[in-house]
């Protein structure tokens, strides 16, 4: 080893999930501490990491580019955001009032709002704006620890504008720090032009996918199958016609109704099954038994103001599954950038503990996007993505809520957030930008 571009040491705790695979069940609670530690980095990748003396006895006679004092912070792998809706156009404060009167969801949806709403601000705009707002949200991601995002499209329900929701997430993935995943939801809701020709837009959706895959716009196909929705065999139709274009099966999984859901995701062995409020002991042990991620995500129930959550206890303790943490980052259900307070809503109402919850966030969050073999865990070899919290345990994070406690985060062994404020230069006014 004859250089280091970046040496991260006083860091106070390493806490760390280790391995490529997601973290099953009572595992998820095992997690490596190294007290006092230490981050060498080359290449965007950790060379070394442990002891901060074993890590100075190992760098020999490398030179060291930069040096970084972490002030005693805790260190733990760079956050994953698995779901959320991130290219999109206006916003739904107008809608509050209805949901605190109580209305449900689906019937804000019934009436053009909900999803609708979106579709038709998100069709109008530009593509400049798009990524404009997008990559604001991805600041407020990046300064709260997350250092890779899944972005789906959905708000479109045309070729035209799904494309341009999914151009705009392929710049940002150049243009800013995070990493970003890309996911193809046209069969998010029904336009309304095809109201009440459900099937007809299926078959539509399904004609997209060949144009979204030629253009290398997704790694992912996904599906909101819900009543009122998507039913299962309409859902089964366009994941297996996503399939059949190499790309990947998520499925937004009985997140209001006990619709089957769950079981479809199992049947096809999909990545994950994000929701799950209202997912059967059938559904869970399906899930179980063909490797599919659940994704959680507690900001969309406590906005939504339900008295029922996700049931993470179950899953873990039951059925053996590895849970996985998300914000849902949307304009309706969950207008949060905020992976922190999903940590505490994770703690308060999922009940899962303070090493539970950094896994699901870390390492089985990246495998939720098929990344678990690049990020997710603080090892050699792994990308140099960390965190480094101003806390003085895991337990900090959920006990101490409603504020920011990342310090630093390191993106691809480079420093993109330092004492709370962004330090890689903006990257938006290169070739291809919109």
């Amino acid at each position: 080893m004859d250089r280091i571009d970046l040496l991260l040491t006083g860091i106070g705790c390493l806490v760390t999930p280790v391995g490529n695979a997601p973290h099953r069940g009572q595992a998820m609670s095992e997690l490596r501490e190294i007290p006092q530690a230490a981050i060498a980095m080359r290449d965007g990748l950790i060379a070394l990491a442990g002891p901060e003396s074993d890590v100075l006895n190992g760098l020999g006679g490398a030179a060291v580019a930069e040096t970084l004092d972490a002030g005693g912070c805790l260190a733990a792998p760079g956050l994953v955001d698995p779901h959320t809706h991130l290219v999109h156009a206006g916003s739904r404060e107008h809608e509050l009032a209805l949901k605190r009167a109580g209305m449900p969801y689906l019937d804000i949806l019934a009436q053009g709002g909900g999803i609708l709403s979106t579709v038709r601000a998100t069709r109008g705009a530009s593509a400049r704006e798009l990524y404009e707002k997008a990559y604001r949200s991805l600041d407020i991601m990046l300064l709260q620890g997350v250092t890779t995002v899944e972005a789906k499209s959905g708000y479109g329900l045309s070729l035209e504008t799904e494309r341009k929701q999914l151009r705009a997430a392929k710049l940002l993935n150049d243009a800013h720090p995070l990493d970003i995943a890309s996911t193809f939801m046209g069969a998010h809701a029904v336009p309304a032009e095809y109201k009440g020709r459900t099937d007809e837009y299926a078959d539509l959706v399904c004609e997209m996918l060949p144009r979204i895959a030629e253009e290398g716009l997704a790694e992912f196909c996904d599906v909101f199958c819900e009543h009122g929705v998507f039913t299962v065999e309409q859902s089964r139709r366009i994941l297996l016609a996503g399939r059949r274009c190499g790309l990947h099966s998520k499925i937004h999984a009985d997140e209001i109704e006990s619709l089957g859901g769950a079981e479809l995701a199992g049947e096809l062995g999909a990545v994950s099954a994000d929701h799950l409020l209202a997912a059967s002991d059938e559904g869970l042990r399906m899930l179980a038994a063909n490797g599919v991620i659940p994704v959680l995500l507690p900001g969309t129930s406590f906005n939504l103001g339900l008295n029922r959550h996700a049931r993470a206890r179950d899953m873990i303790d039951k059925f053996n599954l590895p849970v996985s943490l998300a914000t849902d980052y949307n304009p309706g259900s969950c207008p949060t950038e905020s992976i922190q307070l999903v940590i505490m809503l994770a703690s308060l109402n999922l009940k899962m503990t303070p090493e539970e919850i950094l896994t699901a966030c870390t390492i089985n969050a990246a495998c939720a996007i098929g990344r678990g073999h690049r990020i997710g865990t603080i090892e050699a070899g792994k990308q140099a993505d960390i965190v480094l919290f101003d806390a003085p345990n895991l337990a900090y994070l959920p006990y101490h809520f409603g504020v920011n406690h990342a310090y630093g985060v390191i993106k691809n062994g480079q420093a993109a957030v330092w004492n709370r404020q962004i330090v890689k230069p903006r990257s938006n006014s290169g070739e291809g930008t919109p």
